[in-house]
């Protein structure tokens, strides 16, 4: 075994007193997101499928347990808080509100604008919005809308929608209230799910909310259905990357990610 030759006391200091310095382990970017209290697919998604070199950071909103209108909306006034606990001294790259039915609640242009005032040098995404931009994106104007929504946030997705030039022919939900359930829902019960509420006037199926682990199941759905299958948390993976100037492509799930 050789041994490295001793150090000169010149040496020695030279490298004591000035640390080397790189860009860290999220040298690509980094990206934040605000979640609602009880969500827990979410950062499980995105810290699975991030990119090497991308870093995803968190923090919790908050609101009622009973998911509805009323209580998505009382999101609003603590969206630019939980933004700015997220990396306060190193800064983000991009920064999402991770609710479908939460941004629509809010209004997307006035959720942006909260998070932009927590975080200010981020640029600022909302899940509903990279639904809409997804969509946009792949040309798909008439959809069916499945969800764990109980009918009046159906109902407020499906006009949102509407506003941005897409037809919803059909919205479907599960009725459920809390994120606790919505977080539990089996993706074989999704695929299923999905399977049951396609028609062959629609474009695509659209899977809203991103407590739904519908991204396990997208590739495959849109195997067996033959058509493009859009979810929450794809979308907005999708969305957040490519604001980020981030144009890797993601093999396995579902178009929107492996080919725009």
């Amino acid at each position: 075994m050789t041994h490295a030759a001793p150090l000169s006391d010149t040496a020695r200091d030279a490298i004591l007193s000035a640390p080397r310095f790189d860009s860290g382990v999220h040298h690509r970017a980094r990206i934040g997101f605000v979640v609602i209290p009880n969500e827990q697919t979410i950062e499980h998604e995105m810290l699975r499928h991030l990119p090497a070199g991308v870093g995803g950071f968190f923090a919790r909103a908050s609101m009622p347990r009973e998911i509805s209108t009323d209580s998505l909306a009382q999101v609003r006034d603590t969206l630019a808080t939980a933004a700015a606990r997220i990396l306060p001294d190193d800064g983000l790259d991009v920064v999402a509100f991770a609710c479908t039915s939460g941004t629509v609640a809010v209004g997307e242009a006035e959720t942006c604008a909260e998070l932009a005032r927590g975080a200010p040098g981020a640029r600022a995404t909302s899940l509903a919005g990279s639904v809409r931009k997804a969509l946009t994106a792949m040309d798909l104007r008439r959809v069916v809308l499945g969800s764990p929504y109980i009918p009046e946030l159906n109902d407020n997705v499906a006009r949102f929608l509407s506003d941005a030039g897409i037809e919803v022919l059909a919205t479907h939900g599960m009725g459920l209230n809390y994120d606790t359930e919505m977080i539990r829902v089996a993706p074989d019960y999704i695929f299923d799910f999905a399977g049951a509420i396609d028609r062959p006037d629609a474009d695509a199926v659209l899977l809203s909310c991103g407590a739904l682990r519908s991204i396990e199941v997208v590739d495959r759905l849109e195997q067996h259905l033959g058509k493009p299958v859009i979810c929450s948390n794809q979308a907005m993976l999708w969305d957040v990357l490519r604001l980020a100037g981030i144009e890797d492509r993601l093999p396995g799930l579902g178009q929107l990610l492996q080919d725009h």
